[in-house]
Formats: structure tokens, C-alpha cells, sequence
């Protein structure tokens, strides 16, 4: 079985004090679930702090997102060489980022050689808006998307990224796509297209989260699925008891 994944995606909240009052209190209930990564992704100004204070900790910090390059005048970026010892993944592609802060498949894939440069775990998101879903493109826009984000890659850089598929229509909506339409999602779209990238070993081992609208009420259903291997969590990260009951079920579902 492929090793489960939670990780919290806390976009733009919580102050430093917040985040590191946040991490101290969901360490002790959730430490023992050595089974499964356990990842929250703090706003930039939390990212340091909050990387002392988990240090040597189960707990792992990733980044948001992080620029391609090592330096420049890019304003308001933050490059790996930065992030370099603080963080151990990073988000990349999220639909907020490809809708607000125009975000491609190109840039993404430079992302992801520059995550890859530095050691960094990618969490690579995809996913179809609802008027794509509703036009039956979610295949044609995965394929797309996943042939973009994984340009030049060979099948061992390849193996080392998780892939988060996180149908945009399901983001912050409240909606969320049923737990079997996401498994054959992932099973029958995303790992075929990553067999035909990078051969049929690399696609089972690939891990792949689900991410829109998961929650404490929903979570077991979608980890019951064989084909997701986590999730990555918006909303429900945000609050101790959201989050840990979400690592909880996970292991319930994974039998770990």
C-alpha cells in the first residue's frame, strides 16, 4: 500500500503566533500516527517559526508555492534557495494560484524541477473547472495538464511527486466530488496518462491525495478508496480537532 498523505493547505490565515500555537497543540494528538505523512503549509512570515518548532517532529512543513528561480527581481517571491532547510514540500500549481496569480502548466513545471533541484516533495495539483466537468473535458484536461506539469521528467524524479487532484468546481465551494467519482478519477484518468508518461510501475506508486471540500464528515468515505492515497485539505485544516480527526480516519480507512 502507498503511504498515506495529509496536508494542510492554510492559504493566506493565521499569524506567526497562531500557526505556532496551532502546531503545538495538534503535535501530541496526532505524533503517533507514524504510518502516514503529516504535512501543514503555513503562510511565508509562519514558515520559519513554525519549522523550529516541529523540528525533528512528525509534523513536516511545506510551502504554498515558491519561484522557479534562485534569485532576481522577481517582487514579493520566495525562491527555494530561501526555503532550504525550513520547509520539506511545497504546493504547487493550486487552482487559486493558476486563477489569481496566473499560474500555467509551463511555470508549474518549473517549479517543480526547481522543488525537485532543492529536495523538496512536490505536491502537484490538477484539476477541471465545472464548466469542463460539465462539457465532460475532465480527461482531456488532466491529460493536458499532467503532460505540462511533468515535462521533462524521468520516471525517478517522477515517482518522488504526489499528485493532488482537486476539481476546481469543489474548492472553498462546499461541494466535493462523491468519493467514487474521485477514485475513478484518479484510477482511471490520472494514473493511465502518468503508465503512458513514465511506464505502469511508477503510475502504482505514485501517490495520489484528493483535495475540495474534504471534512471530518466526508474524510472516511474518500480514504476507503483505493486510489487515494490522502488528501489535501483546505477549510478543514484550520482547526485542531478538523485536522486530527482527519489523520484519525485516514489510519481507520488504511487500517494503520
Amino acid at each position: 500500500m502507498r503511504r498515506p498523505i495529509i496536508a494542510g493547505n492554510w492559504k493566506m490565515y493565521k499569524t506567526v503566533a497562531e500557526s505556532v500555537a496551532f502546531v503545538q497543540e495538534l503535535l501530541p494528538k496526532i505524533e503517533t500516527y507514524f504510518a502516514i505523512d503529516k504535512v501543514v503549509c503555513p503562510n511565508f512570515m509562519a514558515i520559519p517559526t513554525v519549522s523550529e518548532v516541529l523540528k525533528d517532529s512528525p509534523l513536516k512543513v511545506g510551502a504554498q508555492t515558491l519561484h522557479w528561480k534562485q534569485e532576481g527581481a522577481f517582487t514579493s517571491q520566495t525562491s527555494g534557495e530561501m526555503l532550504k532547510g525550513y520547509i520539506d514540500f511545497v504546493i504547487i500549481g493550486h487552482s487559486e494560484n493558476r486563477a489569481y496569480l496566473a499560474e500555467t502548466d509551463e511555470t508549474v513545471n518549473k517549479k517543480l524541477h526547481a522543488a525537485l533541484q532543492y529536495g523538496f516533495t512536490p505536491i502537484v495539483a490538477i484539476g477541471e473547472t465545472k464548466d469542463e466537468l460539465e462539457a465532460h473535458l475532465t480527461t482531456e484536461v488532466l491529460h493536458k495538464q499532467l503532460q505540462g506539469a511533468l515535462a521533462n521528467l524521468d520516471a525517478h524524479a517522477a515517482s518522488t511527486i504526489i499528485l493532488a487532484y482537486e476539481p476546481i468546481w469543489a474548492i472553498g465551494t462546499g461541494l466535493n466530488a462523491k468519493p467514487e467519482d474521485a477514485n475513478r478519477v484518479i484510477g482511471e484518468v490520472i494514473r493511465p496518462t502518468i503508465a503512458t508518461l513514465f511506464g505502469e510501475e511508477t503510475a502504482q506508486a505514485m501517490r495520489i491525495q484528493y483535495g475540495g471540500s474534504v471534512n471530518p464528515s466526508n474524510m472516511l468515505a474518500y480514504m476507503q478508496q483505493p486510489e487515494i492515497d490522502g488528501a489535501l485539505v483546505g477549510g478543514a485544516s484550520l482547526k485542531v480537532d478538523d485536522f486530527t480527526q482527519l489523520i484519525k480516519q485516514t489510519a481507520e480507512a488504511k487500517g494503520l
